[in-house]
């Protein structure tokens, strides 16, 4: 269990985090909201890599900063830059991230086996990581994070730059490894944690704004979301007098779809509601 209370983080005048408290169990939590919502800072806190300004992280009852390396032990981190040695081969890179670690040599040569496996990436583990596609990279990212068995597991926007079938391809890993420990997932794309998280952090200018389920926070906005159909020009007028929503082509013509609180009466209601929806409703939207 890991308890966050009152966590703020500033820069001068700045609040980059501002008074989150949540609790954290086992399973997946997607954490989502655009750039600069305090996604990255929230991680580099729970990770101890920069200095809370103030609050408090719990873990077993004691602030994660009286545990020391005991805490660092028991998380994994996939950064959201790929820092990579390029001539390194993946199965060399695990070792030494399982050196870092303080991992015996024959546990971290078992475990990159099994790891590198597990993403698929076993058949290629002599080759050179600057050889890699972007989505290679981030699985033996991932598989590095998992090396030692870590309890929480801490992901930032590891689908940035990858294409879609990378980014499924990922993602389904993640499905995969999240049993019976803790899993952060940051991202700005919806589709990545709408199908795996059972729970949604939703951020906005370092406050949290949500935390609930992906059905709960569809339900949440019911009768909140419409569809204008229209002409190409009637769409791209809605577009920008609106700022926020999407535009559509279906077979049928265009499509303005917004998520608000007081829709027009011009737009048709729609019971499909989706998790994109209500990132527009609360962290893009007027609400």
């Amino acid at each position: 269990m890991l308890i966050i209370k009152n966590l703020t983080k500033k820069y001068g005048r700045f609040t980059a985090l501002n008074d989150i408290t949540i609790t954290l169990g086992k399973g997946v939590y997607g954490i989502l909201g655009a750039n600069g919502a305090g996604k990255s800072t929230f991680l580099n806190l729970i990770t101890d890599n920069i200095e809370r300004t103030s609050g408090m992280i719990l873990y077993e009852g004691k602030d994660i900063l009286s545990h020391g390396s005991r805490f660092r032990k028991k998380v994994g981190y996939t950064p959201q830059l790929q820092g990579m040695y390029e001539d390194f081969s993946a199965g060399q890179f695990m070792r030494y991230i399982g050196s870092l670690k303080g991992m015996r040599y024959g546990k971290c040569r078992k475990q990159t086996r099994e790891l590198l496996a597990l993403v698929g990436l076993d058949k290629v583990s002599h080759r050179r990581l600057g050889s890699f596609s972007g989505g290679m990279r981030q699985r033996v990212l991932l598989a590095a994070a998992m090396l030692d068995d870590p309890e929480i597991l801490i992901l930032d926007e590891p689908t940035a730059g990858l294409d879609p079938e990378e980014r499924i391809r990922l993602r389904n890993h993640i499905a995969e490894i999240s049993e019976n420990r803790t899993v952060l997932l940051a991202t700005h794309v919806v589709d990545d944690i709408e199908c795996i998280a059972n729970k949604v952090i939703l951020m906005k200018k370092g406050k949290l704004l949500r935390f609930d389920s992906p059905s709960a926070l569809m339900d949440e906005i019911a009768g909140k979301v419409g569809e204008y159909h229209g002409t190409f020009e009637e769409v791209c007028r809605l577009k920008e007098k609106y700022g926020k929503g999407q535009t559509i082509r279906r077979r049928e013509g265009f499509i303005f779809r917004a998520a608000e609180e007081n829709l027009p009466e011009s737009f048709e209601r729609v019971s499909d509601i989706t998790l994109e929806d209500v990132y527009l409703f609360y962290a893009e939207g007027r609400a």
